[in-house]
């Protein structure tokens, strides 16, 4: 058995990384994780926010979108006598 682990490798093979250039590509990368994130966290209330809309029409009665007339109702008579 040997006096260095995998884990203490491990450990040094980090350090050498963070020592000599390792730094600067961890911080772009973990800059990039946080604006996917904050990107992913914006559409997701975006899009919460469309559905809680939808149900609160559905729940009036009303239609939204394009060519929509919300309260409007035509009646026709085919035969007055």
């Amino acid at each position: 058995m040997g006096s260095f682990s995998i884990w203490h490798w491990i450990v040094v093979l980090g350090v050498i990384l963070l020592l000599f250039g390792g730094g600067g590509k961890i911080s772009g990368v973990m800059g990039d994780f946080a604006k996917g994130l904050k990107s992913f966290k914006k559409n997701m209330a975006d899009d919460s926010d469309a559905s809680m809309e939808a149900s609160a029409d559905k729940a009036k009665g009303t239609i939204s979108g394009p060519g929509a007339s919300a309260g409007t109702t035509s009646t026709t008579n085919a035969h007055q006598g």
